[in-house]
């Protein structure tokens, strides 16, 4: 079974969109093992778009198409669609009632282009998930298909999971399961953690399954993703926890969470453990680390709040740091200290260093400062992150935190 997608929209060509659904519907498709060969990009142009989808379907079995269902003049999918199937377009009476619905249910008036969006093209079926104004359709061409989903990411995600990705599978008649589970990494660069599993890979590449892929992926840190096929679903997740638990011999505390917990999540479920409490003095971070740790469910129970000690005095008048240049590992420690005591906590982060784009105290920018300091035990390192400003601020968030995660799994601090 190949497959092909899609993406329509003349903002993807000019810039002002970055077209991430393609990529994600590429990942599913290779999770599920069906082919992908081609992702297409195209403006709202009925002409180019018949040409492109004329194309792909010359080429594959199955084409999934993303964008341009909407209510405006320049939603054109359904009717190319219709053009390229050869039928005409037919109102559905009771998707209409419904896109009504949801608006009256908002307290609005539906304008009447929306009804533009119950239109289908005949012998076409809509699918199940219904979670916008614009139904999904499933487009038989001959003995091949046609997919349409709204290029809203979140919209577009429920419809490929609830109908796109089984029914392809079943056309394909794939017999077995296949899963993926993520380790998420800090503290190794790609091409580090590429060596450290060099022999494993050379291993799975002679027996084919499961496989194992790298994935950086900035401050969620570098991804090591197993893919597993099995005859069931058990069966293919027994394969994943095996090896699993055969990286983590090699990759040892390199490894911080699993698939959907991140950082941020492994620190809050870590203190809460331990019945500890947090407090966080940063100044480059710009209140980026405090907004990272409230985003967990639950950080209330441990997170007592952030001190963001951006200008030198507040350092100097709220948090008691001597005076004198801040850009320093006696600075980073007294504010660690310091959001001890002010916030009344067990565990204090201290943040300074330099974002850019010029120097500051002697030091160049990416230098950052990380303190960590658990009940009176403080640990502080320098470190050079890499990149532009944004790049630095949040390289340094994930950095001190893995920092502190370390520390109380009773570890030596690694940076990367």
């Amino acid at each position: 079974m190949r497959c092909e997608i899609v993406a329509v929209g003349t903002e993807l060509l000019l810039g002002q969109i970055v077209d991430t659904n393609s990529s994600w519907l590429g990942e599913q498709l290779a999770l599920a093992g069906i082919d992908c060969h081609h992702h297409v990009r195209v403006g709202d142009n009925f002409e180019r778009i018949e040409a492109v989808l004329r194309q792909a379907l010359g080429r594959a079995d199955a084409v999934i198409v993303c964008g341009g269902l909407g209510p405006t003049q320049d939603d054109i999918t359904r009717d190319v669609i219709a053009a390229v199937m050869g039928v005409p377009l037919e109102r559905h009476e009771d998707i209409g009632e419904r896109i009504r619905r949801r608006f009256e249910s908002r307290g609005r008036t539906m304008p009447e282009n929306n009804l533009r969006q119950a239109d289908v093209p005949r012998g076409a079926t809509t699918m199940a998930q219904f979670p916008g104004t614009a139904p999904g359709l499933v487009c038989p061409v001959g003995d091949k298909v046609l997919y349409a989903v709204p290029g809203v990411p979140y919209e577009l995600k429920i419809m490929t999971d609830g109908t796109i990705i089984p029914d392809l599978r079943a056309r394909a008649g794939l017999p077995t399961v296949i899963g993926s589970r993520v380790l998420r990494t800090w503290g190794q660069s790609e091409s580090g953690l590429a060596e450290m599993l060099a022999a494993r890979i050379d291993e799975l590449d002679a027996i084919g399954n499961p496989t194992i892929a790298f994935l950086a992926s900035g401050i969620e840190g570098l991804k090591v993703r197993i893919t597993a096929k099995g005859a069931d679903e058990s069966g293919m997740q027994q394969i994943l926890a095996d090896e699993e638990a055969l990286l983590r011999g090699i990759l040892g505390d390199l490894v911080f969470a699993v698939d959907d917990d991140n950082m941020e999540s492994t620190i809050i479920s870590k203190l809460a453990e331990r019945g500890l409490t947090l407090g966080v003095a940063e100044s480059l971070t710009g209140g980026f680390l405090g907004a990272r740790l409230t985003s967990v469910p639950h950080a209330s129970e441990v997170f007592r709040g952030s001190i963001v000690s951006y200008a030198s005095a507040v350092k100097f008048d709220l948090l008691g740091v001597t005076p004198g240049p801040v850009v320093t590992e006696q600075c980073a420690r007294e504010m660690a200290l310091a959001a001890r005591r002010v916030l009344d906590a067990d565990v204090g982060l201290g943040v300074t260093g330099v974002a850019g784009p010029d120097p500051q105290d002697g030091e160049q920018p990416g230098t950052v400062y990380l303190a960590v300091a658990v009940h009176d035990d403080v640990e502080v390192r320098r470190v050079q992150l890499p990149g532009d400003r944004e790049r630095v601020r949040q390289y340094s968030v994930i950095s001190i935190l893995n920092m502190l995660r370390l520390m109380l799994d009773g570890k030596p601090p690694r940076m990367l």
